[in-house]
């Protein structure tokens, strides 16, 4: 059973009306179909794939037709595949930034040429691009809290006096890694157990997770808390660690975030110990709240969305539900 995104308590902004009369956003229409454009920033780990096929068994059902593309991690690719679905007279956009500011011109040029735009899952600079003004809303987490909650599961459970940790972040500029180590970092650091020797991207990409930690132990072969942006570079630092004969979860603990299949069988296997969840199911999510912007509805900036924590106590209870 796959699990579906939940909204959170929406926090009123204003009606519809007085946001796109304010704003200029671009009205969309009520009809059967929809000519629909997703472009997802990269395809190279499992959370990204699983929400691209979100998008796609959500297609039929709300009657799109959808344009998906693919940017390979680069946010130039992802700036001329917006520029091109805009060329295709899509109706409705949208848009995981892979990075905050360089994709700012997309959002704005599909304001210009008329397409209401949701960012999904990744947001841009606020000073730069807001939601209700250039885009109509953000469908997503609190990133921050994210971290938050991760950090707090690390202080109560961490049994050591000296907590030596390493921070594997995710794509530079973008905006789960600052926030998510925002997060962390300002709650852990608040518990003089904890100090922070290093912090390094590895792109949110197993593979360059593993090498980054394996530098990392190099220059720190006493750390024993890795706390990862995402899963992915959770499961690779785990690899680094074995290799290097360290044994993750037992003289090293492994916190991360997202909730994949890989992550919760690391935490039934002893190998790590948490990861929030962010979850990648946003077709539904997209196709509800692009529904009621067509209904004349409000539209909250932030459509925000509850994540689950999976411990070592629900890990084996929500493993099938995992992708």
């Amino acid at each position: 059973m796959k699990r579906t995104l939940m909204l959170a308590t929406a926090v009123a902004f204003g009606t519809f009306t007085s946001l796109a009369s304010a704003s200029g956003l671009p009205p969309l229409e009520q009809k059967e179909r929809y000519k629909v454009g997703f472009s997802q920033m990269e395809s190279n780990n499992p959370w990204r794939i699983a929400e691209t096929k979100s998008f796609h068994d959500t297609a039929e059902s709300c009657g799109w037709d959808l344009i998906a593309t693919d940017a390979a991690g680069s946010a130039a690719k992802q700036v001329a595949d917006v520029d091109s679905m805009i060329a295709q007279g899509i109706d409705v956009l949208f848009l995981p930034p892979r990075e905050e500011k360089p994709l700012i011109p997309a959002v704005k040029k599909a304001k210009a040429a008329g397409i209401p735009t949701f960012l999904v899952d990744r947001s841009v600079d606020p000073n730069a691009a807001k939601a209700g003004e250039d885009f109509v809303a953000f469908l997503g987490s609190d990133f921050i809290d994210q971290g938050r909650r991760v950090a707090e599961w690390t202080i109560e459970n961490f049994k050591g006096d000296k907590a030596v940790i390493v921070e594997l972040e995710g794509t530079t500029g973008s905006s789960p890694a600052n926030d998510r180590k925002k997060g962390f970092d300002d709650r852990i650091l608040q518990d003089e157990r904890f100090e922070m020797v290093a912090s390094q991207s590895g792109d949110f990409a197993r593979d360059l997770g593993r090498q980054v930690m394996e530098t990392l132990l190099q220059a720190h072969p006493d750390v024993n808390v890795v706390y990862a942006h995402n899963d992915e570079m959770a499961i690779g630092a785990i690899q680094a660690l074995e290799l290097a004969g360290r044994k993750p979860g037992e003289d090293v603990l492994i916190v991360s975030i997202d909730g994949t299949r890989d992550a919760l069988q690391a935490i039934i296997d002893g190998k790590m110990g948490v990861t929030v969840e962010s979850s990648p199911f946003f077709g539904p999510l997209a196709c509800e709240t692009m529904k009621r912007y067509a209904a004349g509805e409000t539209i909250e900036p932030w459509v925000q969305v509850k994540d689950r924590i999976f411990t070592p106590e629900n890990a084996a209870k929500h493993i099938d539900e995992a992708y």
